[in-house]
């Protein structure tokens, strides 16, 4: 058979296979890889080692060379290992789970893919990349010891759920005469938040007619001396108190904070809608940033806050990025 008709028969079988190897739908984690769901075939590679060694075999029949007809057996042997090698990289492999931390619409989620295999056998160089969904860049699993993860940067386009595309794990070790992948649908819906707009108004001003102070070891204005403790930093002993009084003194500062931000949704009207979840989304991350206590109020949703902390940004950001689409 000609090289040109071979490969095409070789894309043929592999583009036949991809269709009946895919999942239909998403499923639950931990998924494993059985013998059902791992699929072989040579590579360009292989094809060639084929054809060279049909090759020297016909060629060791014709001159009933018995020393060249012995050593096709044995690369023949080798090919044949090399194709069950490749399967049991991925057999008996379990994908635990899949996660990653929510970004703004429009930067690459960084998706990790946790897995676990028996410790009795080291399995590297595991080729991840998603389905051609996004054309994603490949990245490595290798298990030392039985457990591993592997990054994928996704592109993202819209705030909301993100569904995670089909996701194939492939390997050609260990002689790469053979390609060995499977695929893994995780039903695991990422959030991507909105995106923050890039420049605005600042945070509106706050609830109350004063400011606030809290005790901060870092603050501005001296609040007021009390006993040493032990791990206080040694700029702030009061040396002079310390010595009028024949005991270490500390200083304990006051740094102001401003007072609680009501950050409402009626408030950024004139805008077009999606500019109104990225001006909030904005306010959420300055907000946090400086520290302050903030209130997010939306339609239609009960308010939330005030509060601050990582804890607060996510909702209100969760909340923000599951707006209704219009």
């Amino acid at each position: 058979m000609p090289v040109a008709a071979a490969r095409r028969l070789y894309l043929r079988a592999h583009a036949i296979a991809m269709v009946f190897t895919r999942p239909r739908d998403p499923e639950a984690l931990p998924a494993r890889l059985d013998g059902r769901r791992i699929y072989v075939l040579p590579t360009r590679f292989g094809l060639f080692y084929a054809f060279a060694l049909m090759t020297m075999l016909i060629g060791a029949l014709n001159y009933n060379n018995n020393p060249a007809l012995l050593l096709g057996l044995m690369l023949a042997g080798a090919g044949l290992a090399s194709l069950m090698g490749a399967q049991m990289q991925l057999s008996d492999l379990q994908v635990i789970a899949a996660d990653a931390e929510p970004v703004g619409a429009g930067m690459p989620l960084e998706l990790r893919l946790h897995a676990r295999a028996a410790p009795g056998r080291t399995r590297r160089g595991l080729r991840l990349d998603d389905d051609g969904t996004f054309d994603a860049e490949p990245s490595v699993l290798n298990l030392d010891k039985g457990i591993g993860d592997a990054q994928l940067l996704l592109p993202t386009e819209r705030r909301g759920w993100f569904d995670v595309p089909k996701l194939r794990l492939s390997t050609t070790r260990p002689l790469g005469l053979a390609r060995a992948w499977a695929y893994v649908w995780p039903e695991a819906p990422l959030l991507v938040y909105p995106a923050p707009e890039p420049h605005g108004p600042p945070l509106p001003g706050g609830r109350g007619e004063s400011a606030q102070a809290r005790l901060h070891p870092s603050g501005d204005d001296v609040h007021h001396l009390r006993g040493y403790r032990a791990g206080d930093a040694r700029r702030a002993i009061a040396w002079k108190s310390s010595a009028r009084r024949d005991t270490l003194m500390v200083r304990e500062f006051e740094q102001p904070t401003g007072s609680e931000i009501v950050l409402d949704w009626h408030a950024t009207s004139g805008i077009a809608y999606e500019g109104r979840i990225s001006r909030l989304a904005r306010w959420v991350d300055e907000a946090e940033r400086e520290g302050r206590r903030f209130q997010l109020r939306l339609p239609g949703q009960p308010a939330l806050g005030p509060d601050r902390g990582p804890s607060h940004r996510h909702a209100c950001l969760r909340a923000l990025a599951l707006m209704p689409h219009v």
